[in-house]
């Protein structure tokens, strides 16, 4: 794995990390987050790194195929214009919205992608999962042998937009989410492999203990960030996002 290049010594600042402990509506995120993805292209803030929780919802991505939409009755479905098909977001699960600056990164968009998935593998390592990616799919997954030969169940997604190379969506991790939420959709167009969280494969970590390792290994990957900031509110990040 060849690491993301460096931001330059000259740029604006280091990448800004925020956390916010209350969920988030999925449409107040979107508002945000093109917010400042429009700061940084613009040279204005800094690259952020965005760690929330959403409420039980479906997201459909430009490759959305409306078949997997199975029960489209269970929870709200928004349409989104981040890459891959159907996924599920609710509460025990991460989500972290990396708004990157890749005019600066080397401008590579597929390793970014794969830096993405080596950080939520070594993630998971600090917790004794082992995890992988598959050819051909997008996201990571873990082995289950348990439930037969060459039987894996995802454990993390991963969707992302670039506009003017500033990147925006970013990575979902599996905690402690009601898992049987999936079955209303076919998760990214998958549907050979199941999905599985922390606590599914028996690994009872908190969310503060899953963001200090998240952090770590950002860091280890992508180089360093200002210090962690964390947020309150569940609709609106003035503080946060003004760091």
């Amino acid at each position: 794995m060849v690491n993301m290049n460096p931001v330059a010594p000259n740029s604006i600042a280091l990448p800004h990390w925020c956390i916010t402990d209350n969920p988030v509506a999925y449409d107040r995120a979107m508002v945000e987050m093109e917010a400042r993805v429009a700061e940084i292209s613009a040279g204005r803030k800094p690259e952020l790194i965005w760690l929330l929780e959403h409420p039980a919802l479906y997201t459909a991505g430009t490759s959305a195929r409306p078949d997997d939409l199975l029960d489209p009755d269970l929870l709200p479905v928004y349409q989104t214009g981040r890459g891959g098909q159907f996924t599920y977001h609710g509460p025990g699960q991460r989500v972290v919205y990396v708004m990157a600056d890749l005019g600066r990164r080397g401008r590579d968009l597929r390793l970014f992608v794969r830096n993405l998935e080596a950080w939520i593998i070594s993630t998971l390592a600090v917790f004794d999962i082992k995890a992988a990616r598959i050819n051909g799919r997008v996201g990571v997954f873990v082995p289950r042998p348990d439930k037969g030969p060459n039987r894996f169940d995802k454990i993390a997604a991963i969707g992302i937009r670039v506009r003017r190379w500033v990147t925006f969506h970013g990575i979902s991790i599996n905690l402690d989410p009601n898992l049987d939420h999936y079955r209303g959709i076919v998760p990214c167009g998958i549907s050979g492999d199941g999905v599985t969280s922390f606590a599914d494969l028996g690994h009872g970590v908190s969310m503060a203990e899953l963001d200090m390792a998240l952090k770590s290994t950002f860091e280890t990957l992508f180089g360093p960030t200002e210090r962690a900031r964390t947020d309150q509110s569940a609709g609106t990040l003035p503080g946060g996002l003004q760091t």
